[in-house]
This record gives C-alpha cells, sequence and structure tokens, in this order.
C-alpha cells in the first residue's frame, strides 16, 4: 500500500484513484463516537479508514465480476446492492473454519462452572426510580433509598409496609415480591446483586440499574447445574467460527488494503491506535 501525503494543503481520500467526498466521510463520523481522552479528529480518522476499507472490497467485488444477490434480512428489510456484494465477496474468498472439537472440549474442561443452566431466585425489592440522564433525579433516589436501608437494617421485618409506602414498581402491592425469577429475567446489575447475596439477607447497599436504585431482598436461591459437555458443545462451535470467521475477514480485509493505492489517510497509523485503544 501506497500512501501519498501533502504538507502544504489537505490530500483527499481516495481509493485507486477512486475519491471519497468528505461529505461521506462526516456523515460516517457520526457511527465513531469519540473515545475518552481523544480528539474530534479521531472520528474523522475511524470514519474515513471505515469508508477506505468498504472502498476496496467493492472494488475487489467489482473486479471479481460478482452480480449483486442482496437477501432480505428482516421483513421488508432487504441489503442495498453494495451490502450485497461486500457479503457474497468475503462468502467467497473466505473459506469454512474448521473447528477442532478437542479446542472446545478443552475450553469446557479449563472451566466447566462457567457453562450452568439457569439459576433461580425468590426475591422482592424496593425501587426508588430515576431516568439514566436525569443527574438530579437519581442523587434524589440514592438519598432516599438510603435512608430506607437503614430502616430496613434496623428491622429487616419492616419490608413488606417500607415496600407498600416507597417502592414504584407494581410488586408493592404484593410486599415487593416479584415471585421466581431465573437468569436473564432482570437487569444485569440486578442479577449480580442477586448472586452474591446470601440467602435470607438484604442488600449492604441500594443496587443501582437503569431504573434507579433497588433495595433487594433475596429468599431463596437455586444455583443453576454445571451443563454437559454435549449439551454445550453446539453453542462453543457456534462461537469458535464466528471469532475464526472475524480473524479470517479481518485479515483478508487488511490484505487487500495493503494492495491499494490510498491517499488521505494513513490506514496502518489509524489501525495501530484502534487496536491500542481496544487493548
Amino acid at each position: 500500500m501506497r500512501v501519498l501525503d501533502l504538507t502544504d494543503a489537505p490530500v483527499p481520500v481516495t481509493v485507486n484513484g477512486i475519491a471519497i467526498a468528505p461529505e461521506a466521510i462526516a456523515a460516517e463520523a457520526q457511527n465513531h463516537p469519540v473515545p475518552k481522552g481523544n480528539r474530534p479528529a479521531w472520528a474523522w480518522k475511524a470514519a474515513a479508514r471505515a469508508l477506505v476499507l468498504r472502498e476496496v472490497l467493492l472494488q475487489e467485488a467489482r473486479a471479481r465480476r460478482i452480480a449483486p444477490g442482496p437477501i432480505e434480512l428482516a421483513e421488508g428489510q432487504w441489503e442495498t446492492d453494495e451490502e450485497a456484494l461486500i457479503r457474497q465477496l468475503l462468502e467467497i474468498a473466505i473459506p469454512a473454519a474448521v473447528v477442532d472439537e478437542n479446542e472446545l472440549r478443552a475450553i469446557y474442561d479449563a472451566a466447566p462452572e462457567r457453562f450452568r443452566g439457569p439459576s433461580l431466585f425468590e426475591a422482592a425489592h424496593i425501587l426508588f426510580p430515576a431516568a439514566p440522564d436525569d443527574a438530579d433525579g437519581r442523587a434524589t433516589a440514592r438519598s432516599r433509598a438510603g435512608t430506607v436501608l437503614a430502616e430496613l437494617h434496623r428491622d429487616p421485618h419492616r419490608f413488606a409496609a417500607l415496600a407498600a409506602e416507597h417502592s414504584a414498581c407494581p410488586s408493592r402491592a404484593n410486599g415487593g415480591i416479584l415471585g421466581q425469577l431465573a437468569s436473564g429475567d432482570t437487569v444485569p446489575e440486578f442479577e449480580a446483586a442477586l448472586c452474591s447475596m446470601e440467602e435470607g439477607s438484604i442488600s449492604a447497599t441500594a443496587v443501582e440499574s437503569r431504573y434507579g436504585f433497588h433495595l433487594i431482598r433475596l429468599d431463596a436461591r437455586v444455583r443453576g447445574e454445571v451443563l454437559p459437555f454435549s449439551t454445550v458443545l453446539p453453542h462453543l462451535r457456534e462461537a469458535q467460527e464466528k471469532a475464526n470467521w472475524v480473524r479470517a475477514s479481518r485479515a483478508y480485509v487488511e490484505e487487500l488494503a495493503m494492495r491499494a493505492e490510498v491517499t488521505g489517510i494513513d490506514l496502518a497509523e489509524s489501525s495501530t491506535t484502534e487496536a491500542r485503544l481496544s487493548a
């Protein structure tokens, strides 16, 4: 890949002589939020790199005389011709990954406790609501939750009465009782609290989630059993195939980019920066 750069004037972004409009880069930049600590120019470079790689793929697909065959992604939603060309090129260029079942077995055997069926919980909570973007509301909700939590720690038997008085959840009509919950039924923060608590206990602090703050009582828990390898195998195979495909497709795109004549952006520099940020 030859990268041309001039210091006396902005260099247009091109791929093998095909220009990428600055307006297109500006529009694409909206899809690349700037990581904390980086300048706004980071988004422009990330957008330019994405569009350059897209153009590299489209040029290769056309060079191979691939005819676009869009597929329906969802009911009434179809690929564009360009999306179809890129998908078809990658399907042709990247062979199906071969997954070694022995490697998957080793992954399972190294930590079988990671592969459990759903756990079951019986819990109750008191919800102090606040929108995620309402800083003042969340501060107020946190303060109210702390006050009620102090009352609960003095007298845990008042949980139902305090739920009826303070909770914004419909479960307040039943003393805050949520019934039986399975893994995945609640937001991750709530479930993490349930997994860390002792049965019969009340959360030591208010648990924050997108909904606000929760005071939680865990009444019972049945931890999911470790699943046998035969049950886990299809999921492991699918995950490994996806990971192998991502690595192969990334290598293929980078190889095409190295053969292209690109101006206006240093792909090697952009790739190194993105790798460092994702590490």
